[in-house]
């Protein structure tokens, strides 16, 4: 129980520091913006809210300039099993990627990250 304490308290802590110093979004002209977006269609994060990698990751797409559809784990019990089924194992955060009629889902959060900036590039 304790446990469970200092860990929700480290994560809104590592929440509202990422709200302190949270990085500005790239800005592009509305026709790069547009295509950039686009370029994410199909793309869902599955995260947990506190989690630091989650933060990371939701920190880049921020910076990005881009939105990516995120489902939180523990707020919808759905997601947590389609990330289980899908995925093959309950670890945030997670990318889906819908394209091509293909599922692929992508762990670690550097993987992540880059992945997100090479086709918003």
């Amino acid at each position: 129980m304790l446990l469970k304490f200092v860990r929700n308290a480290l994560g809104m802590l590592i929440v509202f520091f990422d709200w302190l110093t949270r990085p500005k979004a790239v800005k592009r002209d509305p026709e790069s913006q547009a295509k950039a977006q686009s370029a994410l269609d199909g793309h869902s994060l599955y995260q947990l809210y506190a989690c630091p990698f989650c933060v990371k990751t939701r920190r880049a797409v921020h910076s990005l300039g881009v939105n990516v559809d995120t489902r939180d784990i523990n707020k919808d019990p759905q997601n947590r099993i389609a990330l289980q089924q899908g995925g093959g194992q309950v670890k945030v955060p997670c990318l889906r990627i819908d394209a091509n009629g293909e599922t692929t889902w992508m762990y670690e959060s550097n993987d992540i990250i880059q992945y997100l900036q090479s086709k918003v590039a």
